[in-house]
């Protein structure tokens, strides 16, 4: 996986707040690749949220402008992308919002934008504040996706991914597949409080697993709105078997397997292993949206 060396990276697409620090809070999440694991976790153990970090006590200090927005400063070509995670991060937003502007002009629409916001720890967000326990979300009422890049070491170590660059594209261009349902109206299909495998909750997850897939097709042939060039220049066949596995790695019967011993379908929120590899791989395989609609 490889960006353009010359190539502008727009870090308004990002903010980085890994710096500041919020008023503690129970946290409330819309959508992610683990979604609700830490609350997942909470179930199978009889654990709370103050125990599993979603909660604090007091208040802590904002840290001052100095200190923040360090991608402002560091990511400026694609050269950084290639060398600094923070700003792998950064062009791989610009990647697949390049793709989805493009898409949706295609389709006679119009795209809206969606910042990432790196934090560490906690932040403060429209659905709640939150904890970096419960991963990489996206919250519908901002309408932003959110993101501890100490997550991706977690991938690794705690769900037994290969990891890799892409896989921690694979993770963002999921959660991106959250902001187009939200756009498209079908992210809300998952609020009605059901589990299992063939809830909805499970439908939205597998389809934003293929949306990711669809961008991964299109991301070298994508024209970034800067240079005309596509920003990923380059997409091996063992990226996406990164990609893959990542998916995979975050199934629930995997993470119920591990933590638990035992599986557990009625209690499904993001579809198996082996269904988050078929629609990541569908997405891919096709390059057309279409072909995701995991509600039939």
């Amino acid at each position: 996986m490889r960006f353009d060396d010359d190539a502008d990276l727009d870090t308004s697409e990002v903010k980085d707040v890994r710096s500041s620090r919020v008023p503690g809070g129970r946290a409330t999440v819309g959508g992610g690749v683990i979604g609700l694991i830490a609350l997942i976790l909470g179930v199978l153990f009889g654990v709370g949220p103050d125990q599993l970090g979603l909660s604090s006590g007091g208040d802590e200090p904002v840290a001052s402008s100095s200190s923040a927005n360090q991608v402002n400063q560091t990511c400026r070509k694609g050269s950084d992308a290639n060398t600094r995670e923070d700003c792998r991060i950064v062009a791989v937003v610009n990647s697949v919002q390049d793709f989805w502007r493009s898409e949706y002009a295609r389709r006679g629409g119009t795209y809206g934008s969606a910042a990432t916001v790196l934090f560490s720890r906690r932040v403060a967000t429209a659905c709640g504040p939150a904890s970096s326990a419960v991963g990489p979300f996206y919250c519908p009422g901002d309408r932003q996706v959110y993101l501890d890049l100490g997550f991706f070491e977690e991938l690794r170590s705690t769900f037994g991914s290969t990891g890799g660059p892409f896989a921690q594209a694979y993770v963002v261009a999921h959660e991106y597949g959250h902001h187009v349902q939200n756009l498209m109206g079908t992210l809300s299909r998952a609020q009605d409080g059901r589990t299992g495998a063939n809830s909805n909750a499970v439908r939205v997850e597998l389809q934003a697993d293929c949306y990711a897939g669809v961008w991964a097709r299109h991301a070298t042939a994508t024209p970034d709105d800067r240079t005309g060039r596509p920003l990923l220049t380059r997409l091996t066949d063992e990226d996406i078997r990164d990609g893959l596995d990542a998916a995979a790695a975050v199934g629930d019967d995997r993470i119920q397997e591990r933590f638990q011993g035992r599986v557990t379908p009625e209690s499904w929120t993001h579809g198996s292993a082996q269904q988050r590899q078929q629609w990541f791989h569908q997405g891919y395989r096709t390059g057309d949206m279409a072909q995701c609609n995991t509600f039939r």
